[in-house]
């Protein structure tokens, strides 16, 4: 089981979140190491979208 599978199932409701929620569902903060694992989030049937550091928050778009 991958580390981030608590996000990749928690999408499939949301689909913007804050780097806060994030946090919370995975227990931990997102580093920048966050970025290799979009290929994972394929397999959940998401892809990783727009990262913005200015507003703290995180984009996904359903496959």
């Amino acid at each position: 089981m991958s580390k981030y599978e608590p996000l990749w199932k928690y999408l499939k409701e949301n689909y913007k979140l804050s780097y806060e929620e994030v946090k919370n569902i995975l227990g931990f903060d997102i580093a920048h190491s966050f970025l290799t694992y979009k290929k994972e989030a394929k397999k959940y049937g998401y892809e990783l979208g727009k990262i913005s550091m200015k507003e703290k928050t995180v984009i996904f778009s359903k496959i």
